[in-house]
């Protein structure tokens, strides 16, 4: 892993300088129109999650389906395969793991559930690459419902360094595959969790699958070097540790999807988690610096430095990381344009949210890149993070509904106050 990590660094620092690639580029009458679209879709949203009572399940969810279909044609300049793509293939996925999720744990949050969500589209959105079809797997499931269990635990400051080590020893035991008894409902749905990926994946046959789970498993531990570190913290080694844990998490989605990979594979697998770790620190700046927690955004923070190059860096990390997806011989035009843009507003919206750190110049550069105005995005994005927003309403509805999932899951052994699921079978192995 120290060579992916060293080479993901030094992509990095060649990204350095001015944005080579800024378009498409948005007028503000454009820009306008986008916004408009955005909002209509919003009160459509908003009112087939008022009228749910009065429809069935998959009558409301096809209401907001349609209403999103809408919104990416308009807003987002999405061709109807692009559309399609997202509503057939990306967002069944992401309600079918929150009915499962919900019926493994009835006690999972939602944001614990879309944290979930999040990872099992990066591992989707691997699959085409790959030469796999597009949809959730027992291994898929198990690994992104993994994250809510061990890594949000590992950051919680009101568990002592002492438990963390103890919980964090014990999961790396049964990652090797020791047969240990679970200890609590914790450990228990953790061990479950595993069991599902070693019921796709057979240890002797596909070793790697769980040299990439014990991998991102020593990356989290030193992560939570960062955490309370402040400015104290070496810049080359905040970068390291980020290259390590962003890396080493969509490198295990890519195994998780083939079970063996190319060297070519491998080396745009662990890229794109390094771009999806150091978006995700420019988006939680904030977060991060109330917190204690050092990244490189944060250390720029500390030195009084504005984020203005290190967010052209990051948008020509991605950019590096999108001609590396090109040159892989499956998936569709459509398909990587699509991670493409997600890729590039994941950037830009962190921007807008965190304009604060910026200068005026850099926002004012960036802005037309966009196709929302910054502080449009601002402004809903408070609207829908309240807690009587729309998601709040929304997810009841998504969660409805009682059609048979695509996979079959086994049962999770019987836990204090959980409900049992009726027998089920696991899936055929999918790389037999």
């Amino acid at each position: 892993m120290s060579a992916d990590v060293d080479r993901a660094a030094e992509l990095w620092h060649h990204s350095a300088g001015p944005w080579i690639n800024p378009s498409p580029r948005f007028t503000p009458r454009e820009q306008q129109v986008r916004e408009h679209a955005y909002d209509s879709a919003m009160r459509d949203v908003e009112r087939h999650s008022k009228q749910a009572v009065r429809f069935s399940p998959k009558e409301t969810q096809q209401g907001l389906i349609a209403s999103f279909a809408r919104f990416a044609a308009t807003a987002l300049d999405l061709e109807e395969p692009a559309v399609t793509l997202l509503t057939e293939s990306f967002l069944p996925v992401g309600t079918e793991l929150a009915r499962w999720a919900r019926r493994f744990d009835p006690t999972l949050s939602a944001p614990d559930i879309v944290q979930a969500c999040r990872n099992a589209w990066t591992a989707c959105g691997m699959q085409p690459l790959l030469g796999a079809p597009l949809g959730l797997t027992p291994a898929i499931f198990g690994y992104s419902l993994l994250y809510p269990y061990t890594d949000n635990y590992l950051d919680q400051r009101s568990v002592s360094r002492d438990r963390k080590l103890h919980f964090s020893e014990r999961f790396r035991s049964r990652l090797q595959g020791e047969a240990l008894t679970p200890v609590g409902d914790h450990e228990a749905s953790i061990w479950d969790l595993v069991r599902l990926i070693e019921g796709q994946f057979p240890r002797s046959r596909f070793p790697c699958v769980f040299e990439s789970l014990l991998a991102i498993h020593n990356a989290q531990e030193e992560s939570l070097a960062q955490l309370h570190a402040g400015d104290r913290c070496d810049e080359r080694e905040i970068l390291r540790i980020s290259c390590f844990k962003g890396g080493t998490s969509v490198l295990a989605d890519a195994f998780l999807v083939h079970g063996i990979l190319t060297a070519q594979q491998n080396h745009f697998a662990f890229d794109w988690g390094v771009l999806l770790q150091l978006g995700d620190d420019l988006q939680d700046v904030q977060e991060d610096l109330a917190r204690g927690s050092a990244t490189l955004f944060t250390r720029a923070v500390h030195c009084r430095q504005p984020l203005d190059n290190l967010a052209l860096q990051l948008l020509n990390f991605g950019d590096t990381v999108a001609a590396s997806m090109d040159a892989l011989p499956h998936g569709t035009t459509t398909h990587k344009s699509l991670l493409r843009m997600s890729w590039r507003s994941l950037v830009l919206m962190a921007v807008a949210q965190a304009h604060e750190y910026f200068s005026p110049a850099i926002v004012e550069e960036l802005e037309p890149c966009s196709p929302f105005r910054f502080a449009f995005l601002r402004a809903r994005r408070k609207k829908l993070d309240g807690r009587s927003g729309l998601f709040q309403r929304l997810f009841p509805v998504l969660l409805s509904g009682d059609e048979e999932p695509a996979i079959q899951l086994p049962i999770p052994h019987p836990r204090q106050n959980f409900p049992l699921i009726p027998p089920i079978t696991l899936a055929s192995d999918l790389t037999a």
